[in-house]
């Protein structure tokens, strides 16, 4: 245990001492404050790593010196880094923070009392700072050489409370910036007491007269010259003050019956600071004569059938603010009488508007207005005859942009004193203006109306034709609100169509529609397919059978979009071809069975009134050998009988293979048929060979030899059937099974008996 403690010291022991004389690796100094543009020094303790470089944040520098010099250094914070070259390893690092001065300083000396002028007693400097808001900085204002304090503060500004001495001579600040890591003083800022002085705001009285406004001010510190300055509606007007000086000043070009706001200020000499503003006066102008424009103007309707027209007169009203009582009559004449003077009915009117009466003839308008029951103004207008040859405007052309009107036109032949343009946009409540270009600007219009324009040609004492431009609306809106609806559904596809209704008067033509759809899953992608503006209806095409959908549609107008709400439907699970395919096949199915029911009733029909055949009604007859195998046998048959409506003997149903039984050839060269000879038959003589060719005849027995017994039971009352035997007795037959075996042809054929049906489908003919 022991040799082992040895064994670690000495391993330990030389790498303890190793780095006890090696150097330390770094960069010095270390998180260094210095002023902006500032230089600064960095050292790099390489420890013998060769070559090296240095980073300024991410950039790399152009040193490879262990001492790096910044010059002008104006980054706010940067971090200083040295790098081996051979290994690309940081060797050590630093980081840079900068601090400024504060600068810009101004102080002004004013008083706390702002009514009454007295020696200042407060001292106020501001000054700007460029530094890191969240620092934590301490200011000192400093004054004059010997540095003494005379406030501290946290803001960028400070007031001194108090009347300070030696205010007399001049001032010298100074600003000193102070935090945990450095300190700085301002540059220093002398300051002269009559150019930082303030004053109080001056006394002001304002007095309003029919053209003009008088605005007076008192001043405290009347023993010294000064500047002023007057504010009235946004509008500045200067005057400077001597000594032993009040101030007055008078505005002209006033508005009638208007309200002015009007304040002053004063200053000495510059570079003294401004006064506060005085306290503001607002007065009202009177009614000036001179500025009064009733802007008289008229509006003629169609003539009535008896020619008679409603005239309505229209004027711009005195404004509310002007004091007293006015009242407005109107005096139609005919234009004729009216400029040879005469006194005419008058109509007393409203206060911008009244409706007159006249006839098919030219007439003037006249409209008085009394102010205080005195006449003040009186204006006059002209009303053209009914078909009355006069000039008017051509090619009237408006447009609208952003809100405003814009009309444009032609003027007439003849010369103008000017053009009056009228609009509307509901026929009621007019506005007009009067202009001397064949181009005009409305404004002030209502959002999304249209408007009636109509423009007029002046005459000195007449008026022309007016012409009216085609309705424009003063703004088109969106498209109007969207409606959906989903008109079918079938497996693959869906028909949706949609409507667009505007509660606007004027809303943008629709240029096209998007139709959004995805299935019902808020993961899925939208489809869409876009429509031309004219169509109003899509089927949607490649859906999923079965399956919820989600769709809306966007119209888009030159002037906007609008967007419908989501609507929902699913698409069914069979298709109209799968319904149609199952209808029709189900129908032929149908239709087979009912074929296939009906011709088994037909047929079953046919099997049950089928006539059975009446062995009662059949004879024997007798065949030579000669006559066997021949196609004499087959006259017998029927052809329209098939093979199983014939009735065979007993012994033609034993032999049921033989050729006669089977109607093929008798005669087989390798088959051999043991039939049932009758012995009268073999014991007669050879007859002739041609009369063995002649065919036997067919015998109906009818002795009493032929044993007639019926094959029903002998209680039946009747039986069509008989039993029926041969001409010859012949005996007792043996009945042998048919043997087939090959044996050779014999030459000379034997007479047999055979049994064949005659004529057994007819009826009632049994002999």
């Amino acid at each position: 245990m022991h040799l082992f403690l040895a064994l670690c010291i000495l391993a330990v022991n030389p790498s303890i001492c190793k780095g006890k004389d090696e150097k330390k690796c770094d960069v010095v100094p270390k998180n260094n404050y210095i002023e902006v543009g500032s230089d600064i020094n960095i050292t790099c303790l390489t420890c013998s790593h060769g070559e090296i470089y240095w980073t300024l944040d991410t950039s790399r520098l152009n040193s490879s010196h262990t001492v790096l010099s910044l010059r002008n250094f104006t980054h706010q914070s940067a971090t200083v880094q040295c790098h081996s070259t051979d290994s690309q390893q940081v060797i050590g690092g630093t980081t840079i923070n900068t601090y400024s001065k504060p600068c810009n300083i101004s102080c002004i000396w004013h008083q706390l009392d702002q009514k009454t002028e007295s020696q200042p007693d407060q001292f106020t400097c501001k000054w700007d700072h460029q530094i890191d808001p969240k620092l934590d900085v301490n200011y000192t204002v400093l004054h004059s050489s010997a540095q003494r304090e005379i406030c501290k503060t946290r803001q960028t500004t400070c007031t001194v409370e108090g009347v300070i001495t030696n205010m007399l001579s001049d001032i010298i600040i100074t600003v000193r910036a102070k935090t945990a890591d450095w300190e700085v003083d301002s540059d220093t800022r002398e300051f002269q007491p009559a150019h930082i002085r303030k004053m109080i705001p001056p006394h002001l009285i304002v007095t309003s007269f029919a053209d003009h406004l008088l605005v007076e001010w008192k001043r405290e510190l009347i023993k010294k010259k000064c500047r002023c300055e007057v504010k009235y509606n946004e509008t500045k007007l200067n005057k400077a003050l001597n000594r032993e000086q009040h101030g007055n000043m008078t505005i002209e070009h006033v508005e009638s019956c208007s309200h002015y706001t009007v304040s002053v200020r004063c200053a000495l000499l510059e570079p003294a600071p401004w006064s506060d503003w005085s306290q503001e006066k607002t007065v009202l102008t009177k009614l000036n004569k001179n500025h009064v424009r009733l802007r008289l103007w008229r509006k003629v309707a169609e003539p009535q059938k008896n020619g008679v027209r409603k005239v309505h007169a229209m004027w711009k009203e005195i404004p509310s603010t002007c004091r007293g009582t006015f009242t407005y009559t109107i005096e139609p004449t005919l234009y004729k009488e009216a400029m040879m003077g005469g006194n005419y009915t008058e109509t007393l009117c409203g206060e911008s508007g009244c409706d007159v009466e006249v006839n098919q003839d030219a007439h003037r308008i006249n409209l008085n207005m009394f102010h205080n029951e005195t006449l003040l103004v009186v204006n006059a207008v002209h009303v053209p005859a009914i078909g009355e040859s006069l000039p008017q405007v051509t090619d009237i052309q408006t447009s609208a942009l952003e809100g405003v009107i814009l009309v444009t036109w032609k003027a007439p032949i003849q010369p103008v004193s000017g053009y009056m343009i009228d609009w509307t946009h509901d026929g009621n409540q007019y506005n007009w203006k009067e202009t001397n270009y064949t181009n005009a600007t409305l404004s002030g219009l209502l959002d999304k109306k249209p408007y009636n324009v109509t423009v007029t040609p002046l005459f000195v004492d007449k008026t022309g034709h007016g012409t009216q431009a085609l309705q424009i609306c003063s703004r088109v809106g969106g498209p109007g609100n969207v409606t959906i609806h989903i008109n079918k559904t079938n497996a693959k596809n869906a028909l949706v169509s949609w409507d667009v209704k505007s509660q606007e008067e004027c809303s943008g033509d629709v240029v096209k529609y998007i139709v959004f759809y995805r299935k019902l899953d808020r993961l899925e992608l939208w489809l869409n397919v876009t429509v031309i503006g004219t169509e109003q209806s899509i089927s949607l095409e490649d859906l999923l059978p079965d399956t919820q959908y989600e769709f809306y549609v966007k119209a888009t107008a030159a002037t906007g979009t609008t967007k419908s709400t989501e609507m929902f439907f699913k698409t069914k699970r069979f298709g109209r071809w799968f319904i149609t395919t199952l209808v029709v096949c189900g129908g032929v199915v149908i239709i087979l069975v009912l074929s296939l029911g009906l011709g088994c009733a037909i047929s079953w029909k046919k099997f049950r009134e089928k006539p059975v055949p009446n062995p009662g009604c059949s004879s024997l007859a007798l065949w030579s050998p000669s006559e066997e195998g021949t196609g004499s046998i087959w006259q017998f048959n029927n052809p329209s009988e098939s093979i199983c409506d014939r009735v065979y003997t007993e012994e033609s149903q034993k032999t049921s293979t033989s050729p006669l039984g089977s109607g093929l050839n008798p005669n087989p060269a390798f088959y051999q048929t043991d039939e049932y000879i009758d012995p009268d038959m073999a014991s007669a003589p050879e007859t002739d060979p041609e009369e063995r060719l002649k065919p036997a005849k067919t015998q109906h027995r009818s002795s009493p030899n032929d044993s007639i017994e019926p094959l029903l039971p002998e209680n039946s009352p009747c039986s069509p059937y008989r039993s029926q035997t041969s001409v010859e007795n012949p005996g007792k037959r043996p009945n042998k099974q048919n043997k087939h075996s090959p044996v050779k042809q014999p030459d000379r054929k034997t007479p047999v008996m055979v049994y064949v049906t005659l004529d057994m489908f007819e009826q009632n003919q049994c002999k």
